[in-house]
Formats: C-alpha cells, sequence, structure tokens
C-alpha cells in the first residue's frame, strides 16, 4: 500500500494514528538537527518532520538527500504541530517520519511549482505535466469535470441519451478547413476528422433518438487565439419534435442549473434580442449586456453640417463612455491612436465632452453648435460628465471598430466583472452571408439550418434578407452555444444546397446519405451545441481556455511538448501512397 491517506487529509483528530503517504516534495528546510519537507500529492500539502532525537538515523540521512519533486513514500506517526499553519487545511498537524522511501528521484524543475511560478508560457507549455502539478493549472481541470458532471447529471435527468458518433467521417465544402486522415486501405482517399457531429446527431432523429447529447471533441484547421484550439470540446445537443422556444427553455435551464450550484448565482432573465438588433446596438452578434454604453446612430443629426468626413460615411455612430469627460487631452489622443490600430482599422475618431454645466466641447466645434451636440448627447443617451466618441465610414466595418472600442473601454472601466453573468439569446440570424471572395452565399451556420417558414419564398428574389430558424447563446460578450431548428424533407433540403451553389450531383455526392435519410420519415427537429472549453472558462472566471484543457496547443497549433505536427517517416508515407515534393 503506497498511502493510507491523501497529503490533503489529516486534521488534529488523526492525532496518534500510524499513517503512510506518498507525494512530491513541494520544499525542504534543513535546520541540521532537524529537518522538515512540505509532501504534495494532487490533494493538499503535509509537513513531514525528521528528528533527529525521535527519527531512525539512517531515515534523517536520506532526508538530507531530498530534492524539489522527488516523488517519496512515508510512514510516521500524526502529531501536533508547533507553529500551526491557519493558511492550510492539515497546518494543525504534522508527520514524525520513521521510515522514508524514495519511490523516485526528479531533476530540478526548469521552473517552480507553485502557484505564483516563474515560468513563462512557452517553458510551462513544454512542461505541461509539471505545470499541471501548480494548483492553478490542477484546479482548473478539476473545475471542468464538475462542470461535466453535473452537464451529464442535468441532460441525463431531461431524458436525453449520450450517443458517440464517428471520429473518422467524410469530408464536406462547407465551414471551417477539416483535418484529413489518408486511408492506407483505400488507396488515394482520406478521412476527414468532425468539425462538429452534426450529420450523425441529425441521423439519430431519424432513427428515433429524441434526445441525443454528447461531449464530444471537434477539429477545425483554422487560426488560433485565446479562446480557440484546433481541437476542442462540445456539449453537442439534438431533439426530435421541438420548436426554437423548446430548445431555449431545456438550455436556459442548463445555464441556470449551471450557475446556480457552481457560482451560486441565481438567474431570473434571458433576454432575446434579434441579429438585426444586437448589430445595430452593440456592433456585434455576441454583446456583453453587463453594461451599457449602446450605440446612438447619428447621421440625422451628424450630417450634412459641412464636416465631409461624416457626410461621405454610410454610418456616423457614437457611444456615451461613463465619466469619460474628465479624461485629458493626453488619454484621450491615446484612445484615437488605439482605434487607428490596425487591428481595429479606424481612420480616426470625433470626440464631444459633456461638460458637468450642461455645456459641450467637441473636436469638430469648428462645424457643430451646441444645440448639434446636445443632439448627439440624446441620441447616444450621454449625460453631463460623460464623453462620446465618435466614429463613421461603412456600416459593417464602423460597427466592428466601435464595438471592439465600447469593449476596451469597458475593460479600461472595470466593467467586466467575471462574477456577474449577464445572458442572452441573439435570434433571427441571416440565413445566407455573401462571401466576396468567392462571389457567391455561404450558410451562415451550416447547410441543415432551416430558414423562417414565412422568408422561404425570398430564396429567389432577395436571399441575403432570409432569417434563419436559429439562435446563439451568450455570456458576458462570449458564444456558449448556437443551433438551429434543422431542415427535415428531401424537397427543402435540395433548394437550400440549390442557393449554396451545389449541383444536384454535388449535393447527392457529399450528402446523399442524409437526403435518402430523410426519405424514411424524419422528425422535425433541432438542436444546439456549446462551446465547452469556453463556458468552463468562463465559470472559472476566465476567456482564456488554455488553462482549462489538459494539453493545449500554442497560438501556432504545435503542441510543443511531444513537438507535433511532425514529419512522417517515409516507409508509413509508402504504405498510404502519398509522396511529398520537399
Amino acid at each position: 500500500m503506497y498511502r493510507s491517506h491523501s497529503c490533503g487529509e489529516l486534521r488534529a483528530s488523526d492525532i496518534n494514528k500510524e499513517i503512510t503517504l506518498s507525494g512530491w516534495v513541494q520544499k525542504t528546510r534543513d535546520k541540521g538537527f532537524m529537518i522538515w519537507v512540505d509532501l504534495r500529492d494532487r490533494y493538499g500539502i503535509t509537513q513531514l518532520i525528521f528528528d533527529e532525537q525521535r527519527t531512525p538515523k539512517d531515515v534523517v540521512e536520506k532526508a538530507k538527500t531530498l530534492g524539489r519533486e522527488f516523488v517519496i513514500q512515508v510512514t510516521g506517526t500524526v502529531i501536533e504541530r508547533e507553529s500551526k499553519n491557519k493558511n492550510i487545511p492539515t497546518g494543525e498537524i504534522e508527520i514524525l517520519v520513521s521510515k522514508l522511501t524514495i519511490l523516485n528521484e526528479a531533476l530540478v524543475p526548469p521552473f517552480t511549482i507553485e502557484d505564483e511560478t516563474d515560468g513563462g508560457e512557452d517553458i510551462r507549455m513544454k512542461y505541461r505535466y509539471l505545470d499541471i502539478r501548480r494548483n492553478p493549472v490542477k484546479n482548473s481541470l478539476m473545475f471542468r469535470h464538475q462542470v461535466a458532471m453535473k452537464v451529464r447529471n442535468y441532460l441525463s435527468q431531461e431524458d436525453f441519451i449520450e450517443i458517440e458518433t464517428p471520429y473518422l467521417i467524410k469530408s464536406t465544402p462547407e465551414g471551417a478547413r477539416d483535418f484529413v486522415v489518408p486511408s492506407r486501405m483505400n488507396e488515394g482517399q482520406f478521412y476527414a476528422l468532425p468539425q462538429s457531429p452534426q450529420t450523425f446527431k441529425q441521423l439519430l432523429m431519424v432513427g428515433g433518438m429524441d434526445k441525443y447529447f454528447q461531449i464530444v471533441k471537434c477539429f477545425r484547421d483554422e487560426d488560433l487565439r485565446a479562446d480557440r484550439q484546433p481541437e476542442f470540446t462540445q456539449i453537442d445537443c439534438e431533439m426530435a419534435f421541438v420548436e426554437q422556444e423548446d430548445i431555449l427553455t431545456i438550455f436556459e435551464g442548463l445555464t441556470r442549473h449551471l450557475l446556480r450550484d457552481i457560482k451560486n448565482v441565481e438567474i431570473a432573465d434571458f433576454p432575446r434580442m434579434t441579429y438585426a438588433e444586437a448589430m445595430k446596438t452593440y456592433g456585434n452578434d455576441k454583446p456583453d449586456i453587463r453594461f451599457g454604453m449602446k450605440f446612438g446612430e447619428l447621421n440625422n443629426v451628424a450630417q450634412h453640417k459641412e464636416f465631409n468626413v461624416f457626410n461621405q460615411a454610410e454610418l456616423v455612430v457614437g457611444i456615451a463612455v461613463p465619466g469619460g469627460a474628465s479624461y485629458t487631452r493626453k488619454e484621450i489622443d491615446k484612445l484615437i491612436d488605439w482605434v487607428k490600430r490596425p487591428q481595429v482599422g479606424a481612420l480616426g475618431m470625433v470626440y464631444v465632452k459633456c461638460n458637468e454645466d450642461g455645456t459641450f466641447k467637441s473636436s469638430v466645434d469648428k462645424f457643430y453648435d451646441q444645440e448639434d451636440l446636445a443632439n448627439w448627447a440624446k441620441a447616444t443617451g450621454a449625460k453631463a460628465g460623460d464623453l462620446i466618441c465618435v466614429l463613421s465610414g461603412q456600416t459593417n466595418k464602423v460597427r466592428a471598430q466601435l464595438s471592439a472600442l465600447r469593449m476596451e473601454l469597458a475593460e479600461r472601466l472595470g466593467l467586466r466583472n467575471p462574477e456577474e453573468f449577464a445572458p442572452l439569446w441573439v435570434v433571427d440570424f441571416p440565413l445566407l452571408e455573401w462571401d466576396e471572395e468567392t462571389e457567391r452565399y455561404h450558410a451562415m451556420h451550416h447547410p441543415f439550418t432551416s430558414p423562417k417558414p414565412e422568408d422561404i419564398a425570398l430564396l429567389d428574389s432577395k436571399p441575403g434578407d432570409v432569417r434563419a430558424n436559429a439562435y446563439d447563446l451568450v455570456l458576458n460578450g462570449n458564444e456558449i452555444g448556437g443551433g438551429s431548428i434543422r431542415i427535415h424533407d428531401k424537397e427543402t433540403q435540395a433548394l437550400m444546397f440549390d442557393h449554396l451553389g451545389f449541383t444536384p450531383e454535388e449535393a447527392k455526392a457529399q450528402f446523399g446519405f442524409l437526403m435518402d435519410a430523410f426519405q424514411y420519415g424524419a422528425p422535425p427537429h433541432g438542436g444546439i451545441a456549446f462551446g465547452f472549453d469556453r463556458l468552463v472558462a468562463i465559470l472559472g472566471g476566465q476567456e482564456t481556455i488554455r488553462d482549462y484543457i489538459a494539453f493545449p496547443k500554442n497560438n501556432s497549433g504545435r503542441d510543443v511538448m511531444i513537438d507535433a505536427p511532425a514529419n512522417i517517416d517515409q516507409e508509413q508515407l509508402k504504405e498510404l501512397n502519398i509522396k511529398l515534393d520537399l
């Protein structure tokens, strides 16, 4: 038996017990006649004491050889600790060691394995197995497990069945790039790793498994960022015989359940907002509604006043920054520089200070009088003491730019409290979006999303105006889930493929199996997928998902620990009939 107890388990009530512990040496303190060792495992830390008067001499000598991260086993007696440590649960006791076994020696680790480490991100990623020993990472992984169990319990109680779907599937042209896998037994042919189990969960609905879920790994070969990895995990769900409202109700329940049980937060309302309203009011389709700074459109009150920058713009729009009138000219200039960065792309910014005495001071006083600026304040909801920031240009671009500025200002003003939670549903997305590069429409979600029945007639005349029966769940400015009511009949699905530019032959080659299945009694169905990594990070008070994944990739999609991706042996390539021109 390697251990009778864990390193976080023993208390004053265990004094005088003979116990055995195993773990890693956190640190040692050698006073010559007495040695203290902090022993760590997943559960906590227990202090060991080696006393020349009470511990066998050979055991004391062996203790002097211990280094950080040695793996050891000790047997001893629980005694009361003279200098108690109130910061750890085991702080009232220590172990008077009578036997010490070194199970494995360790090199000096490349960084300090403590909560506050001296290791940079690159070195910690390379030695991720050591990083996991640190409490922040260990606790994040344990938190992820806790969330997963609560998800499984909730969905199981709602009669969902967890079903596994294949990882080796067929590549499809829609969506992000696929990771492809060559097939040795089928020369020249390839599997793809799933971007989602979309078609399989629809086939499960055809199969009568009317409530399905899966916590499943998915893969997308796309550029990375803080909340995106090439392999990620979804809570994937589908339901039959449902309308949109049924799905929203179930998954509002799941979100409430997680916030209540994990964060002790009660959420009363899940507001609904159309995609068009979200874009007009916040400049993006995943608005953070924990704070204000709603957009105020200023075309009617800012154009035709001899200021050509605004007169030539498709949209003039502003936000009111609370308390911003106190900003110095230098601080405002820094804001202007921030929006002119390439990442944002604005050409400049007009500002108005709303003075406490009710007057206004702007960067365009030459063109606008006090009455004009009062109208700007009214349109943006600005109050005395606020600063109005105004951008102009092409509608979609300027909305994105102002949205970025809004989020940056909220961060600076401390308005994005990670312990405050504000969910909402964004609904009525466009079914199709125009791609300038390919000069054709693409499905905004995926080609199996049902159009709003009342909009189907617009597919031929105004395809860009057709709304999807789709919905996203947004939490604190992050999309945590998205889904739709699906097409469930062959005729509508064929019509959708036609408007996406598929020939009947291409549609059959790519999705014939699904079209065929629809002919055998497909029920009305719909579903949703939650980004599990992102959901866990937000519940944990973070927006970076990396620490909630055991072995993440870096921003180049590499696993620097195992050095992957890597070259393949020539014999393996030969077996796969792949020739590389290097």
